[in-house]
């Protein structure tokens, strides 16, 4: 069966806003948690949320540099959250479920991306670890507040052509590459959103995926402006170059509309761009729009969920 990677024509587009893409929804019954909320497309996320009254928990690395880029925007509640180590996402999801709170939205915006070679935990590379296995234990440990009624959304990246799962050496112990690792990363994102949507579909949780486009954010603090120039992002001068880059405020808009948007009900493991679900790129070479059929592929889904669970001792649905 054909997996359904069609637009629906939503309506919106490239330039569409976050803010715009929530316009006149009351969000005020919602609770909403967002990883990297205070910087980038996450802070612009939480605003555009806040705005359409969902009471927003951002989850940060620095909870003291969170809560001073928050502290303007009401029904804000900032917590430390450090994905690269298991103990601090336990203790996020502990710290959540004493409070016996439902939640509605879970928004995975945090990432980095083209890092230097760098190991956590016990020896695991930093991308694959941040951008999907800290996602990947935070859903599952949050499970029981999510069950229910909640979309769960994985930001993704058009950064998945680059690589899809390299099952022979995730954890690129036989040569790092940090874009090939950026994209093994992001790939792992949409496999984690398309497995979890099937699991917790029952439990009426859905997922979704995306790529929210190119935009300057704290994203690419390791890149150099010799290597954004080389790819025609800057000019020689270090100004932007490239005119299909989206400002913040648009790059948050397919995030906020995935997670809230009820042109959604009733769909899910879903990869989506620009505000609508993305057209399926099957061409011979990688042309970095729409979603790649490695990145949707049900058995690698499934295939990486079992890993992930097997590395970080965690499943919600272990027993099931």
């Amino acid at each position: 069966m054909p997996h359904p990677q069609f637009p629906i024509g939503s309506g919106f587009g490239a330039a569409t806003t976050a803010q715009a893409a929530l316009a006149g929804l009351d969000l005020s019954h919602a609770t909403a948690i967002v990883t990297g909320g205070h910087s980038g497309l996450g802070l612009e996320t939480t605003r555009a949320l806040a705005h359409a009254g969902a009471r927003v928990i951002v989850a940060a690395r620095d909870a003291e540099a969170a809560r001073a880029q928050t502290r303007d925007i009401a029904g804000v509640q900032v917590e430390p959250l450090d994905l690269a180590r298991l103990d601090s996402v336990r203790d996020f999801a502990r710290r959540f479920l004493a409070g016996g709170r439902h939640v509605d939205m879970l928004i995975c915006s945090a990432g980095i991306m083209a890092c230097p070679e760098t190991r956590v935990g016990p020896g695991w590379e930093a991308q694959f670890t941040t951008n999907h296995l800290g996602h990947y234990a935070l859903a599952n440990l949050l499970w029981p507040a999510l069950r229910g009624g909640a979309r769960v959304v994985a930001v993704s990246s058009a950064g998945h052509h680059q690589s899809g799962m390299r099952w022979d050496d995730v954890q690129f112990t036989r040569g790092y590459d940090k874009w090939l690792a950026y994209g093994q990363s992001k790939t792992a994102n949409a496999l984690f959103a398309l497995h979890l949507d099937k699991l917790g579909r029952e439990h009426a949780v859905r997922a979704f995926s995306l790529h929210p486009g190119k935009i300057f954010t704290p994203l690419q603090r390791h890149l150099t402006q010799e290597e954004m120039t080389a790819a025609g992002w800057l000019d020689a001068s270090g100004q932007p170059a490239d005119p299909s880059f989206k400002t913040v405020q648009q790059g948050a808009a397919t995030q906020t509309w995935a997670a809230a948007s009820p042109q959604l009900e009733g769909m899910g493991g879903l990869y989506c761009e620009d505000c609508d679900i993305a057209a399926l790129d099957q061409g011979e070479a990688p042309s970095f729009a729409g979603v790649r059929p490695h990145a949707i592929d049900p058995e690698a889904a499934a295939r990486l969920w079992a890993l992930s669970a097997e590395l970080t001792g965690i499943d919600a649905f272990a027993a099931r």
